[in-house]
């Protein structure tokens, strides 16, 4: 990691660059092709526990099961998680796909918006169950699923970072 004031510099007037050559206004922003995301898919070891934390300690609705075409045997699964946005997941029976594990190009985290009256019950429900967190900033709670995929809980609305519009 960098930690001298010359990198840090250096990282800061490359991050500014990058605005300064890509980042339009809002206001001549065009519209984004996309309508936004339909399912982020994760996998999972053991399908009862997957819906147990979800559903049972996120509250997050299972809305459908069924066999994932592309592996017999295997489920696909998902969770309302608002908005008409879904997260899903794929169980690999058979097949020893290892632990989780953070890689380049790979999942960092997944930030899930909550109102911060959710935020504050969903915290509670961590706290009954065990699960471990990091508290970050009054409005972040980071922490890991039961295959160790990390997701956040963030009471800041859609569309904003820590009291700053970021869309």
């Amino acid at each position: 990691m960098t930690d001298t004031a010359s990198d840090l510099e250096a990282i800061e007037a490359e991050r500014q660059r990058i605005r300064d050559t890509y980042l339009a206004p809002h206001e001549t922003r065009p519209p984004s092709t996309a309508r936004g995301i339909h399912h982020t898919a994760l996998l999972s070891s053991n399908v009862e526990r997957t819906v147990q934390f979800y559903q049972g300690v996120l509250e997050f609705p299972l809305t459908d099961i069924f066999e994932n075409r592309d592996y017999a045997g295997s489920n696909h699964f998902f969770f309302d998680i608002g908005n008409n946005n879904l997260l899903a997941f794929f169980d690999f029976p058979g097949l020893d796909v290892g632990p989780y594990a953070e890689v380049l190009g790979g999942l960092h985290h997944i930030a899930i918006s909550v109102a911060p009256e959710r935020w504050a019950h969903l915290k509670d429900k961590l706290d009954a169950a065990g699960v471990e967190y990091l508290l970050e900033s009054d409005v972040s709670i980071y922490f890991r699923d039961p295959d160790g995929a990390r997701l956040e809980l963030l009471a800041d609305p859609l569309g904003e970072m820590y009291g700053k519009e970021v869309l």
